[in-house]
């Protein structure tokens, strides 16, 4: 059984309007149950924009090689690296 909710009175201003909630317990007057959920709005200038923050976490791909020119650049490396193998 649902509980029976006061009517929420008119206001003359913000100031009473925060005094008053200050003073009352919200439940009383509202079924939060029911409400919608909240939704946080930020409105400010941002340093990076949201396409920034994606292009940092998900990169172009490196363009693909040919396995010849793979296994060139591993011969070199293993060349600079040990000295050997020619």
């Amino acid at each position: 059984m649902s509980k029976r909710l006061k009517r929420i009175r008119k206001f003359a201003n913000e100031v009473a309007e925060r005094a008053f909630w200050e003073k009352n317990d919200s439940t009383a007057y509202l079924d939060w149950k029911k409400a919608p959920p909240a939704q946080v709005v930020v409105g400010r200038a941002v340093r990076y924009t949201s396409q920034d923050v994606h292009n940092a976490l998900f990169p172009k791909k490196a363009p693909k090689e040919k396995p010849a020119d793979v296994k060139e650049a591993i011969r070199t490396y293993i060349r600079k690296r040990h000295g050997r193998f020619p």
